[in-house]
């Protein structure tokens, strides 16, 4: 009698949900717009500091990205002590705590930049990952508004210097105790009471923020009783009269084309609020700074509807928004928008030591930055090439072909000889095409007697690769190049300066 085999089940190759798999070329590309960013940041005085990816969940406190998500926000689990840890969902908890634990040996104030990986356990979307990449930089123990302007200026510099023009951004800025003070002129609070650090006024703040994405009709639902989404999902609202409402609105819609028409605005709808003149104050002194450093208002703009949703801000807030039109699949025409935010969060080292420490900073999202690079046509940014591969043609050669390979190593030179079979021409050169590689080596016997090389820029990619098939056929092509061995180093290190 026959057994019955088991069934072997077997996983399915699929990446998690909201996350993505990284390639060779991302990841250089990502590592070089890192290393550009960071050397701006070591320009302005700052200093790496690296953190680990998973920390205490009590050290994340109440600042989380998404209170109406599951798990408040984050990858979160019990260890076998019962502690909870999660994975960090920003690179500025983990400053708070750092700065915390260690202060007696830090400078004061401290200036720091960090990249690496986050983790939001939020609903994946188009664009919307759960793991993506930051770079950050503070300033912690300073009240100065100069360091909220340097960080405007510094954000400005690094946008410019990665290749993105000043007519295709703008530094949207604004300040939290001037939408206190709107709200305390609206009626819905006064700064004297619990309510602008109230979990209300939070809901106020995340549902201006969300203006961009939902619109003005959506804001005012999210202001009002609530809003259902295209999917059924209905979020509360926080349910403000109509008259609070409008006020808001009237404010985070103004447009004017200069600053100071927006500010005069500005301060007849914060009236008598203390709290709302002094946050008009340090405004005036954050654009008066970026002026000296000669960034006027065609690049650093007030702007009422930038308000950031996370609730630890205090102070300054500011975005990065790329003005740039691309076109997307389906045909529609849309902005790039964010890529960088940030601001004056001064309470938030406060939950580890009981003591005001000042604090500012903003976080760019590498991940989309890198996006946005390659959308602006103008800008985009090519691979950087693959290595050079030496064709096999005569397999009783393979020494000679290896010395070859040693040889542009020895130079400095990325090279690899190709490994697959051999028997087909097309398809060795179909590898160099997918390895993004800029020339290829053609050696038979012929050229091994002539003590030649036959070189081709392979810049004309895929279609020459799909065509060739034989030696022959290689050697009629128009772009080949032969020259003497000797000379290979010499001609291609030319050729890549």
């Amino acid at each position: 009698m026959k057994k019955n085999k088991q069934k072997i089940v077997r996983p399915k190759p699929i990446t998690p949900k909201g996350f993505r798999d990284y390639f060779h070329f991302y990841s250089k590309k990502r590592s070089s717009l890192i290393k550009e960013i960071c050397e701006v940041f070591e320009l302005y005085g700052f200093e790496n500091l690296e953190t680990p990816a998973i920390e205490n969940l009590d050290a994340l406190g109440k600042y989380l990205p998404d209170i109406d998500r599951p798990n408040q926000g984050v990858f979160s689990w019990k260890d076998e002590e019962s502690n909870w840890l999660a994975l960090r969902y920003d690179l500025t908890a983990p400053l708070a705590r750092v700065y915390a634990q260690y202060s007696n040996e830090l400078p004061f104030p401290y200036r720091r930049y960090s990249w690496g990986p986050v983790w939001r356990n939020e609903k994946p979307g188009p664009g919307r990952y759960r793991q993506f990449y930051q770079c950050d930089a503070d300033t912690v123990g300073t009240h100065s508004v100069v360091s909220d302007a340097e960080m405007c200026i510094m954000l400005s510099t690094i946008i410019e210097k990665i290749g993105i023009k000043k007519d295709q951004y703008i530094i949207n800025v604004n300040n939290r105790k001037i939408l206190n003070g709107i709200l305390e002129t609206a009626g819905i609070g006064n700064i004297n009471d619990d309510f602008i650090n109230s979990s209300k006024s939070e809901l106020v703040l995340r549902s201006i923020d969300k203006i961009d994405r939902l619109g003005l009709q959506g804001v005012k639902d999210l202001l009002g009783a609530g809003r259902k989404d295209e999917s059924g999902d209905f979020t509360i609202g926080a349910n403000l009269k109509e008259e609070q409402i409008n006020h808001i609105m009237q404010f985070v819609t103004m447009k004017y084309d200069n600053n100071t028409k927006t500010l005069k605005h500005i301060e007849t709808l914060v009236g008598n609020s203390s709290v709302g003149k002094q946050g008009i104050n340090e405004l005036q002194q954050i654009l008066e700074l970026s002026e000296t450093a000669g960034f006027f208002e065609d690049r650093i703009r007030v702007s009422p509807a930038t308000v950031r949703g996370l609730g630890y801000y205090t102070g300054s807030v500011f975005e990065a928004e790329l003005t740039e039109k691309i076109q997307n699949e389906d045909g529609t025409i849309t902005e790039i928008g964010s890529v960088a935010g940030g601001g004056r969060y001064d309470d938030l080292v406060k939950r580890f030591t009981g003591k005001v420490i000042p604090a500012t900073g903003f976080s760019l999202g590498v991940d989309r930055l890198l996006f946005a690079l390659n959308q602006i046509k103008s800008n985009e940014k090519k691979y950087e090439a693959g290595p050079v591969i030496v064709t096999i043609m005569e397999k009783d050669k393979l020494n000679e072909y290896q010395k070859i390979v040693i040889d542009l190593r020895k130079a400095g030179i990325k090279s690899e000889l190709y490994l697959g079979n051999p028997k087909d021409l097309g398809k060795q050169l179909k590898y160099a095409d997918k390895r993004r590689s800029r020339f290829a080596l053609i050696i038979g016997s012929e050229e091994l007697k002539k003590d030649v090389v036959q070189i081709k820029d392979l810049e004309l990619g895929s279609k020459i690769s799909s065509q060739i098939q034989t030696h022959e056929e290689w050697k009629d092509q128009p772009a080949q190049v032969e020259i003497p061995r000797g000379k290979l180093i010499e001609y291609i290190m030319k050729l890549y300066k």
